[in-house]
């Protein structure tokens, strides 16, 4: 049987039926992400849908496509994990699941990241691009010496950190993540960066695909034109990767950040650039903190 048999008829494609994604739908879906060769986790899918909410799509019963968004306050949202059965493509399933986001999410600045496959329909939708996300990964990368100024230490992130790294976090991303982090501490380590008491950055450290991920990272901007601009960013990163050699790890930064080619030269390379785009608009970010790294690609 050749590929265009297989594929299911037109009048297949009227048994498609949209609903809510629920929990149920998880081991459907994370089966479903591996014909894409995706690294998610079960626990990965777990936690995306925990924190956000979503639709799929199903036949006869079978999960044929999936989609999830995230809100951030009234103002902004994301959407990702956006999949549909290859043999189900090219019959509009994709967009009607966008479309069933775009809704839930209204008048949201909305952002995501996309795929050369994706980007085509996202831009009917009203997308543009904004910028780039570098994938770097590894585990055969040579720890950097984590610099310290005077006066500054690394500590393990505290409870109490947690407004000031959801601060510093909204204002590096130029949307609120009040929501989104509390719950990302409740599976990942942290670190912050601070010099006499006033914390000047953090990084997050966590089980993630094929091994580990650092994200978020964000840092303050040095405070004299002498500080190399990306100092404290290296030094956030590094401590995981001193602590952690041969382990298997991921970050994923935004192009604009600088990080990417240091990176590459530590043994960890680039193995995918994605597109960040937005809709209804675009973010506001804060220039005096910068943002290093990002949670995952489908929550940003």
């Amino acid at each position: 049987m050749t590929a265009a048999e297989s594929r299911p008829s037109l009048s297949s494609a009227s048994s498609i039926t949209y609903r809510p994604f629920a929990a149920d739908d998880i081991a459907a879906a994370h089966a479903l992400s591996t014909r894409f060769a995706w690294p998610h986790r079960t626990d990965d899918w777990r936690f995306v849908f925990d924190v956000g909410s979503g639709f799929v799509a199903e036949s006869a019963g079978q999960v044929i496509g999936t989609a999830l968004c995230w809100k951030f306050g009234q103002e902004a949202g994301s959407i990702g994990m956006v999949i549909v059965d290859p043999d189900w493509q090219g019959q509009g399933i994709g967009r009607q699941l966008m479309e069933r986001l775009l809704s839930t999410l209204g008048d949201r600045l909305t952002l995501l990241h996309a795929t050369p496959a994706g980007q085509p329909l996202y831009e009917k939708l009203g997308f543009v691009a904004i910028g780039t996300l570098h994938q770097h990964q590894s585990a055969n990368f040579t720890p950097p010496p984590v610099v310290l100024l005077p006066g500054e230490r690394l500590r393990p992130l505290q409870a109490g950190d947690t407004p000031r790294i959801v601060e510093l976090a909204s204002r590096a991303t130029g949307v609120d993540r009040g929501a989104l982090l509390p719950p990302l501490l409740d599976i990942a380590e942290g670190v912050v960066l601070e010099r006499d008491g006033e914390l000047l950055g953090f990084s997050l450290y966590r089980r993630f695909g094929r091994g580990y991920a650092i994200g978020p990272i964000a840092a303050l901007a040095p405070d004299t034109t002498d500080e190399p601009p990306l100092r404290r960013a290296q030094t956030l990163v590094g401590h995981w990767l001193e602590a952690n050699p041969g382990t298997f790890i991921r970050v994923d930064t935004p192009g604009h950040s600088g990080l990417s080619p240091w990176l590459t030269g530590i043994g960890l390379p680039c193995v995918d650039i994605g597109v960040k785009m937005a809709r209804n608009g675009t973010p506001v970010l804060d220039p005096s903190v910068g943002s290093y790294g990002i949670v995952n690609q489908a929550v940003g």
